[in-house]
Formats: structure tokens, sequence, C-alpha cells
């Protein structure tokens, strides 16, 4: 694409508009940075976002640049949860993604300063960068505070679930919904919002030990101030996004992603910013890494503390203190220096001293929150890609929130063709242990690969069947989910893969440790692995296409566009 001011050339109209919009005449010969941004009342990881864009538009005039404010407002998938508008969710990433192109390839900059916090937007952003190949920052919005007694929001799934059980009152449940998400920020566990902050950092595009800052920190401020200014910095230098994110760099976050129990959707996301970066991340990239890697953090959804506890224990740089040995150090970062040179002027500069005052205060000790590597909460990673007959092109789980009793079993499939079917089937009790229950064409060609979320919290807050019955879908899953699920099934079922073929009464093999996920038998019945080729090949005869669910919008274009799940589920 063009250089800013080729384009100035190019369109005499570009000076005189832009003198229309307040611009002084200095300001059109100076390094010009677009302040891309997911700001919006959408939701709170992204209605405070403004001041950010506001003081690092103030770090580019004090560089001598001159910032441009553009937004592109998120949606959540809070809010989005138990109807149809979660099917916007996956769709809305790619559509960030298009914004970045589009804004910054119809009027080019200099150099960006991209601002989110959430699930959707990072990753969006992420793949305008990598897209468009401008230099770049990333200022990653923060985390909310915990609630009384630290509670946090994804603890309100499971409370409705046991509310509808009549576990606990309604009274309860509001008294818990009106106090888990006290301040603005992403939601305080390490969700897909979380995770993303920390894979934002992980891949050098962060200032060090900017993920996961608390979002009423002044310190974030002042981080966004940096970041400004070091956009204006790189656009004089001439390095770009592309220049920073390597190969070497994902291995980095991929290897982080382990040490913190990252969400599932990671294996969405990342394989899709690397294809934008002209990288090839695959599944088997994370089960290489993820294998015999060593489980750090003890956050919640799947540890004891909430996410804003991290940077009082030092933040990603102490995680990646952890597992430095197994790092790539000599990776380029958006400060102009390598991972290792980051690192040890963090050390130098008094930040984990910083960090241990905030840390002070929650009468916890860093080792509660970081485990040191060689004191690991677990060494087999969190991640597994499992596959066979079930899923050739591979499933997800983490099995670290799996219980043990679900590592390994032989279970009786109920499939059910949308969520909705499946979620009342279980607070029915109509699913019984030793239940295998099969949600699918809710891939991305199905529905859109909404999150299973309410019937993962609706069988994991159940005693019995937390520990007795699987779920399995070609769906995903919220990042605060746990329990027994096992997800991004691919090929997905719109698409004909065996998951369609499923039928009520298969005997289906979960077998973690071995990566196995098969149909091993019909009502009930073993068969040989010949015999069960043989049954899915008649069955795939008769088995037909279904209509596009989605015939007009943004949900009919991403069906026709979209690549499978193990793929990352982008649009070609």
């Amino acid at each position: 694409m063009y250089h800013s001011e080729e384009v100035r050339r190019l369109a005499p109209e570009m000076d005189p508009l832009r003198l229309g919009m307040g611009w002084k005449l200095e300001d059109l010969e100076k390094p010009k940075v677009i302040i891309e941004s997911t700001f919006g009342d959408s939701h709170p990881g992204s209605a405070h976002l403004l001041k950010f864009v506001d003081t690092a538009a103030a770090g580019v005039a004090a560089a001598g640049g001159r910032a441009a404010r553009y937004f592109t407002t998120d949606i959540c998938d809070g809010m989005a949860q138990g109807h149809d508008g979660i099917n916007y969710s996956l769709a809305s990433r790619d559509m960030i993604a298009n914004m970045v192109e589009i804004h910054n390839n119809a009027t080019p900059f200099d150099a960006g300063v991209f601002i989110a916090s959430c699930d959707k937007g990072l990753p969006g952003l992420l793949m305008g960068i990598g897209r468009t190949d401008l230099p770049a920052v990333v200022v990653t919005g923060g985390v909310m505070e915990a609630g009384p007694d630290l509670l946090t929001l994804e603890q309100i799934g499971a409370y409705s679930a046991m509310c509808q059980r009549g576990e606990i009152s309604e009274a309860q449940l509001t008294y818990y919904k009106h106090h888990a998400c006290p301040s603005c920020g992403a939601c305080s566990f390490m969700g897909t919002a979380g995770t993303m902050q920390v894979m934002c950092e992980a891949l050098g595009l962060t200032l060090p030990g900017s993920a996961l800052l608390p979002a009423t920190s002044a310190d974030l401020v002042e981080v966004a101030r940096k970041a400004g200014a070091q956009a204006v910095e790189l656009a004089k230098r001439g390095l770009t996004a592309r220049d920073i994110v390597t190969r070497e760099s994902f291995e980095n976050a991929i290897i982080v992603h382990a040490a913190i129990s990252g969400s599932t959707n990671a294996i969405l996301h990342l394989p899709a910013i690397a294809h934008e970066f002209g990288i090839e991340i695959d599944a088997d990239t994370f089960e290489r890494i993820h294998k015999s890697a060593h489980y750090l953090l003890d956050v919640r959804p799947a540890g004891r503390w909430p996410s804003e506890y991290v940077y009082y224990a030092g933040g990603v740089p102490a995680i990646m203190e952890e597992v430095r040995h197994l790092l790539h150090l000599d990776v380029m970062t958006v400060t102009g220096k390598t991972l290792g040179e980051n690192l040890d002027g963090l050390k130098a500069g008094g930040y984990y001293e910083k960090c241990a005052e905030y840390l002070k205060k929650t009468g916890v000790k860093k080792e509660d929150i970081i485990r040191p590597f060689d004191a690991p909460i677990g060494d087999k990673g969190t991640i597994a890609i499992l596959r066979g007959n079930l899923a050739p092109e591979g499933a997800v789980v983490k099995h670290s929130a799996v219980p043990v009793e679900m590592h390994k079993a032989l279970l009786r499939a109920r499939p059910f063709d949308c969520e909705e079917d499946a979620i009342a089937a279980v607070i029915a009790h109509d699913i019984k242990p030793g239940d295998a229950v099969f949600i699918r064409y809710e891939g991305p060609k199905g529905s859109g690969m909404p999150e299973m979320f309410y019937t993962t919290e609706a069988i994991s807050s159940d005693p019995e069947l937390g520990k007795t019955i699987a779920l399995i879908t070609d769906g995903r899953f919220s990042g605060a989910s746990k329990g027994p699920a096992i997800g991004h099934v691919s090929p997905e079922a719109a698409e004909g893969g065996p998951i369609a073929l499923v039928e009520e009464g298969d005997l289906i093999q979960i077998d973690i440790p071995a990566r196995v996920l098969a149909i091993v038998g019909v009502r009930g019945e073993r068969k040989t692995p010949e015999e069960m080729d043989g049954i899915l090949k008649e069955r795939r005869a008769a088995w037909q296409p279904r209509p596009l669910r989605y015939q007009s919008g943004v949900l009919k274009i991403y069906s026709e566009h979209a690549v499978g799940p193990m793929k990352g589920g982008y649009m070609k």
C-alpha cells in the first residue's frame, strides 16, 4: 500500500479535509498515527477505553506526531449468551480485522496504536495489524476488579444453573449478578479476554509488563502515553509489525499459553492471527508445545485467584522468567529491543519491586499465584488435540479442567443439533451418567461457532454429571468454561464431518492420554475399526447437507467463507 506522504501527493483533497477537522498546518508534516480502539458503550472491557485513546494521542503529540482516533466497537460474549446473538461473536473478530484494513488502507498512516481489552477485539485488531503490516503498538485495556469475597463473572453461569435446580435462591443469584462486575475492564479471570491480553504481550506487541493491569490503575494510563510515543519512534525507524512478529514469537506465545492454562479459544485466534502475518500455525504446534509444558498460574477459572492478582505477582514478565529457558529470547519487540533485553531491563528498573508493593495489600504470596517452574500445578500442559474417526482433523480439550475420571471413558452418544435442546435435557435430568452429549451444527459454517457456555456450566456445576459425562461439539467454549468439554471437532457437522453421523447409543471412546476421540460401537455394542469404517461410510452416503442457517447478512457471508475450527475459523 501507499505511504501516507504518497497519498498526500496523489490526493490533493487530503490536506484541506484534515484542516477541516481542526488539524494545524504543521500537523500535516508530522508522522501520522492511527489510534484504533474498540471503545464504545458495549461492555465493561470497552466502555473505559476512551481515556487511553486520548492519553495515547497525547503521547503521540509529545513525541512529535499527529494522532487520528478511529473506533471499531466490539460486542460482549457475556451479553450475547443465551440467545442467537452469540452466533455473531466469532464473525465479529473478522469484521474488526476488516475495519482495521479499511481504515488504514483507505487513509494510510505511518504507525498505529491499537487498544482493546477483550476476546474478539484484541484478536481482531491483531489480525488487522498483521494484514496491514504497519508499525504498531498494542495497549490492552486491563482487567476489572473482583467483587465481594473475590466474586468474578465466570461464577454466574454456575450460580444460574444452581438456581434453576433449586440449589440457591433467586435472591442469592441476584446478589451475585449485582456484584460480579464492580469496575470496567476485562473479566477478572483467565478467560479468552485475559488470555489474549497475555498473548499480545507474549507476541512482543505491547510494552513489557502491561498486560492484565487493573483497568482502574494509573499505571495503565502511563502505558497508553508511552505507547503513543513509541508508535512515533517505530514510524521513524520503519519497524513494522511483521519485522517483530515471527514464527518464534508465536512459539513463545504458545509456551506462555501453556503456563497460564489459557483459553481454548486461543487455538482459534493464534492461527488466524498468524495467517494474517503470513505464518502458518496449526493445532499440532499447540500439541507439541503443550505436551510436556509446566502449568504455573493458579488463577480462575481453573485456579483460586482473580486475574488482577497476576500483575501484583509480576505479570507476564514473571511468568516468562519461570519459562525463560524455553523461550526464544532474541525475538524483536515493539520496544526496539529483544525479549531478553526487555526482561533484563524490567529486573534492573524496579518493576518487580513495584508489583510487590501491590501484592502486599492482598496478603497472598507471589508463589501462590505464579508457581515456580520446578513446582508446577501440572507438568503435562493444559491443552490436548484429540483425533480419531470422530475428529479426523482434530478436536480440542483443556484436560487440566477435566475431572481425572473422564480422561479415559467409554460413553453413550446423545446427539443434539443445537445447544438449546442439549441444555434443556441437562437441566431436566434427561442426561444420565455415562452419556456423551453432542452439540453439532454449531461450527463456523453451521451457525457461526458460538460458545456452549451455559451447557458446560450446567454440567460442571452438577455434582453427579460433572464427573460422569462429556460434552462434545463442533462449536467452541467460553474461556471461563471448565469440566469435561471437547470442542472444535473437525470437520464440522455442516461440512459432513463424522460428528454429523453420530447416532443415539453409539459408543464414544475418549482417551486424553492417548489423544483419541472415536466412535467405537453402535447401539451399545462394540465394533472393530473396520466395521465402524463401513458403518460410517453407509451413514455418510445417506447424509444430506443442510441449507445455510443464515440466508442473508454477515453470518451468511461468514458461513460461506470461514475455514474449519482447527484452522482458526477465519474467512478466506
